[in-house]
């Protein structure tokens, strides 16, 4: 069977190895730079930017593949989903319509706003700067809430800022919602959110349309440094845990988590026609249970590096499931085994990465402490690694605890060098306890 796979980054190395679990699967690759993981797991590659729809069509009309998956959130916003069907090939990716759960964060507010779906917050939707704005944020601050200021279209995971992290208050605030106005980041309009209090957890479903199913609980470390400190980066590594669940979720979390993203599915149906794909629901726990950060159109990179290394179930019958709207027939089974996973990245990343330079990947060492490699933000090039300036290499541990999948993880990265760091902490349980101290201490 001949797939066709959209990106090249570290969530689309981990779907290649879960498409390639099937032995009767021919993958075929598009992609801006040659990763050399997917590379080595594809019959033919073309090195293009994925949001060029002429390319993608180009390459899918000489592959002609018989199932589409599309990694990236950038080409769905071009309406890469749209193209490919209308070419006759099935494709695991939500329509440019329905992509907008992410790619118009406006969109995805009015839609819980339109259909009363809790696990929302206040916020307002500003397309020029005004006293309204200013009203909206002085009226926040006068009941003690931080905000969120978000540019409302995609910024590649580096628009939105928060009050107390890299804001430094409701005043700021304004000056960046004023500065989003005059340089147009992400089309130059503007959400402003209450700054929600709590733990951040991710969930995933897979969606055909009518049905959700969900996958394990997956958290994310988006600050660069130890100690959840610095920047907030595009996520330096995640775990789960065995019993699926996350050590301070009670089972009402659970349970409200996967309502909020039914209701979700229900209301893209009756909005725009239906979504298919993955489906990623960031939440931040607070102490009135969980609520909605934002969605997300595609897998999580690296959460997709946590989920499909435990999926049981054959991640080509998903996708069949998915396309052909039978998901409720396929039976989506997990492993009861704990993931961590630890990105390694470029020195000064994310501010100020250095570009360029080689990085070196011991594969053999790796395999052996038996950690799973996939390779990111890197080039080969004349048979060197380069990194390009983004996340580089992740390295994940599976086992029957954290303590064990964390010591594998931690392992591998002896083996990746260069002008590199990584989290160590990812996977810790000090780091972990202080999740679920943060969450009882709000619970009173």
């Amino acid at each position: 069977m001949k797939i066709l796979l959209i990106g090249g980054g570290g969530r689309e190395s981990a779907i290649a190895h879960a498409l390639k679990k099937s032995e009767d699967v021919k993958l075929y690759t598009l992609m801006k730079n040659k990763n050399p993981g997917i590379a080595k797991l594809s019959e033919d590659i073309c090195l293009a930017n994925e949001t060029d729809l002429e390319k993608v069509e180009e390459f899918a009309k000489k592959v002609n593949p018989d199932l589409a998956v599309v990694g990236p959130e950038a080409p769905l916003e071009k309406g890469v989903v749209d193209l490919l069907e209308s070419l006759g090939i099935p494709t695991v990716g939500p329509s440019k319509e329905a992509a907008k759960i992410e790619t118009d964060k406006f969109f995805m507010r009015n839609l819980f706003e339109k259909y009363n779906i809790k696990g929302s917050l206040r916020y307002k939707f500003f397309d020029e700067y005004s006293e309204e704005l200013e009203s909206f944020i002085d009226e926040l601050t006068e009941k003690g809430i931080d905000v969120v200021v978000k540019p409302v279209g995609l910024t590649g995971g580096k628009g939105v800022k928060v009050v107390g992290e890299q804001l430094k208050d409701n005043e700021e605030a304004k000056k960046y919602a004023k500065e989003i106005f005059e340089t147009g980041l992400g089309g130059g309009k503007v959400l402003i959110e209450e700054k929600l209090v709590g733990v951040e957890f991710t969930l995933h479903g897979f969606v055909d349309k009518e049905h959700i199913k969900f996958t394990p609980f997956v958290q994310d470390h988006p600050h660069a440094y130890e100690g959840d400190k610095g920047e907030i980066t595009g996520g330096m590594g995640s775990y789960s845990c065995p019993n699926h669940s996350l050590p301070f979720l009670n089972e009402n979390d659970v349970k409200e988590a996967m309502e909020i993203m039914e209701e979700t599915v229900k209301a893209l149906k009756k909005e725009v026609g239906g979504y298919k794909g993955i489906l990623y629901g960031q939440f931040m726990l607070t102490k009135e249970g969980p609520k909605i950060i934002e969605y997300n159109a595609r897998f999580g990179d690296p959460e997709a590096m946590n989920i499909l290394a435990i999926l049981k179930t054959n991640f080509l019958d998903v996708c069949k499931g998915i396309v052909n709207k039978n998901l409720n027939n396929v039976d989506v089974e997990f492993e009861h085994k704990a993931t961590v996973c630890k990105y390694v990245v470029p020195r000064g990343y994310p501010t100020n990465p250095v570009r360029g330079r080689e990085i070196y990947v011991d594969e053999e060492k790796i395999k052996e402490v038996g950690a799973i490699l996939h390779y990111a933000a890197v080039n080969e090039e004349n048979g060197k690694l380069i990194m390009t300036g983004s996340r580089a290499v992740a390295v994940v541990g599976v086992a029957d605890s954290i303590e064990e999948a964390e010591r594998i993880a931690e392992e591998a990265t002896k083996f990746i060098n260069g002008e590199v760091y990584h989290r160590r902490d990812i996977g810790k349980l000090e780091l972990i306890k202080k999740r679920i101290e943060t969450m009882k201490k709000l619970r009173g």
